[in-house]
């Protein structure tokens, strides 16, 4: 029989609130820059930002765009819906963003909590898509990196989730096989899908229940359902 040792995490909208401390940090760039000088209100600069950068994102994991193009062509294109073309200008917004957001600490209901009764068991890691040197600043502001024996970033590998070789690069590292370890994220396709198709065991994310459970799938909506699943497995 095995036993269960390894359980990974992906970051953003898992363990770190990526919606709303986003949205905290635009709202201090938009103060900032002055903003409310081209959009009508916060609500509707927000909005142009979140659907052009969700779609860059998708770009990015196909690897039809760079991390650098993304990070600046997401304020440019903003800027751009209200007739502001100014490169300079989108660049200095990205720089203000990249410095804010990762710094921002909200996670999800019992997280920590979480961490601290799994750590006792299992040893912990990460998988994410998230750029490194955004994720490292996440993980150490909201007191969370500790908790973690293994850090694995897209970058490292080159390679984006849900592609196999990011799964078999962080089980490699953390010295575990897909028979011992079970992967918690958000995502369906990147997280959960991923997971599976090299042999490990996953489990769903899904807070605000947009996901049907299907036969066979585990799923949760608050993380301190986790301790108590995990023995189940």
């Amino acid at each position: 029989m095995i036993f269960l040792k390894h359980v990974f995490f992906d970051l953003d909208r898992t363990l770190w609130d990526f919606e709303q401390n986003s949205r905290n940090a635009l709202q201090k760039i938009y103060d900032q820059h002055e903003l409310s000088k081209h959009f009508d209100h916060f609500l509707h600069f927000h909005k142009v930002y979140h659907n052009i950068n969700n779609d860059l994102w998708k770009k990015y994991g196909k690897g039809k765009i760079s991390k650098d193009a993304l990070r600046i062509v997401r304020f440019q294109k903003t800027l751009e819906r209200v007739e502001v073309f100014d490169l300079e200008f989108a660049e200095r917004l990205n720089v203000d963003y990249v410095a804010t957001a990762p710094k921002e600490t909200i996670l999800f209901p019992n997280a920590a909590k979480t961490l601290i009764e799994l750590k006792k068991r299992y040893q912990l890691h990460i998988i994410t898509n998230g750029f490194a040197e955004a994720q490292f600043v996440k993980l150490k502001a909201s007191n969370l990196f500790d908790f973690f024996d293994v850090i694995v970033c897209s970058e490292m590998v080159g390679k984006t989730k849900p592609h196999r070789d990011i799964f078999h690069y962080a089980l490699a590292q953390a010295k575990a096989t897909p028979q011992e370890s079970v992967m918690i994220g958000d995502d369906h396709t990147t997280d959960i899908l991923g997971a599976i198709q090299v042999g490990m065991q996953a489990i769903l994310f899904d807070p605000k229940e947009k996901h049907r459970k299907s036969a066979g799938q585990h799923k949760i909506k608050n993380l301190g359902e986790l301790p108590y699943l995990l023995t189940t497995l």
